[in-house]
């Protein structure tokens, strides 16, 4: 069964729904560690009122018992804390519609012109609540239960902030997975370099005056990976493009890189590809570097993946970008919602959660079955083939 989810629920509406299914039985799940990422996700220098509001926790309503999975759809709840300001404004009841006021003036950079045109819709806030970045809550929900499934391989999965605005990261390319966790865990803006931190802080800081906001670059790394997931024989089995794709489909995300990612484009094939070796006393094939972040024709090398995300600034401003009044089409500035100054700390954990997902949707296609046992069979089988090829 193919690993697939669903997301239901506005920014603003009583709750978030998540819905996975193809979780095969006998996964121990820990809702307490799912709860620790939602945990995170609310984190960073830079987020706005609404983190004060919410405590988001998973209420899990079906799939699992006595702490296992049961092989049938698990399904998750996050209740919006929010919603009780709202109960009017956000009801299902047509008799509520007045209590309503009507958003019309689109902001740039957002999902409010393009979504009323495409649906035929009269109020922006029809839009506006289903493109928040708030879904991204039931995302990093799935995420959570998507490294349980990978866990018990071996396979680690990271989230950390490569860059924002104009500061970069200073990341030393030796530290291990677990000591960038522990390091970047500590930071207020989850970057493993104390000087960059400060330039950062400052800079949100600069932004929240002038009524601006800031994107940058998060980082994904996983550890333990096979050779081999994905597929070379179709495009939409590639595992680097279903990575791209499910990070893309992130709100505010605009670019992807995998590696070396743009500056391959820019240097010769001699320093770009990854040398092959072979160490003979462990009986498996090795590179010399790893240029390529981890796929190589659609499929994983065996090395750590590495992949980047670029996410653009908040579309909500303070100080609002000129636009028009859609109703009456007069020069209008783009209207204010409750919004943060920077929340790229907390996109590192939504990619994270969605590169966890991706990972775990191609590694139960390769090794698949209906049990945690029939799985592991299935991976260690494939080690030995590997082993003794």
């Amino acid at each position: 069964m193919t690993l697939r989810f669903l997301t239901a629920g506005e920014s603003h509406g009583p709750e978030l729904v998540a819905t996975v299914e193809g979780v095969p039985a006998g996964f121990n799940i820990d809702v307490a560690a799912i709860n620790a990422d939602l945990a995170r996700r609310q984190k960073g220098y830079g987020r706005g009122g609404r983190m004060l509001i919410e405590k988001d926790e998973v209420r899990p309503v079906s799939g699992i018992r006595f702490g296992k999975s049961l092989g049938s759809p698990i399904t998750f709840i996050i209740e919006n804390r929010d919603f009780k300001n709202w109960v009017k404004k956000m009801s299902a009841d047509p008799a509520d519609r007045g209590a309503a006021e009507v958003v019309t003036r689109a902001r740039p950079g957002h999902a409010d012109l393009a979504g009323v045109l495409k649906y035929n819709l009269e109020d922006i806030r029809d839009v506006l609540e289903r493109a928040s970045a708030r879904e991204t809550t039931a995302r990093v929900a799935i995420g959570g239960l998507a490294k349980q499934i990978l866990s018990p391989f071996g396979i680690d999965v990271l989230g950390y902030v490569a860059s924002i605005g104009a500061t970069e990261a200073k990341t030393h390319p030796e530290l291990s997975i677990a000591e960038l966790r522990r390091i970047t865990e500590a930071s207020q803006v989850r970057v493993a370099d104390p000087d960059a931190e400060s330039k950062i802080i400052a800079e949100i800081d600069a932004c929240k005056k002038t009524g601006d906001t800031l994107g940058g670059i998060v980082e994904v790394v996983a550890t333990g990976l096979p050779v081999g997931l994905g597929s070379h024989v179709q495009w939409d089995r590639k595992l680097d493009g279903r990575l791209a794709f499910a990070l893309l489909s992130l709100q505010a995300a605009k670019g992807v890189e995998l590696g070396l990612g743009f500056t391959a484009g820019r240097i010769r094939g001699s320093e770009l590809h990854d040398e092959i070796g072979y160490d003979a006393a462990h009986h498996r094939f090795t590179r010399h570097s790893n240029n390529s972040g981890g796929t190589e024709g659609g499929m994983s090398t065996g090395e750590p993946l590495r992949v980047r995300v670029a996410f653009k600034p908040l579309s909500t401003l303070m100080r609002p970008l000129r636009s028009v009044d859609i109703k009456t089409k007069a020069e209008a500035v783009g209207a204010i919602e409750r919004s943060d100054v920077c929340a790229i700390p907390a996109a590192a954990v939504i990619a994270e959660s969605v590169v966890a997902f991706e990972l775990a949707a191609a590694f139960l296609e390769k090794f698949g079955g209906d049990s945690l046992a029939e799985i592991t069979r299935n991976f260690k089988g494939f080690l030995e083939q590997v082993h003794n090829y």
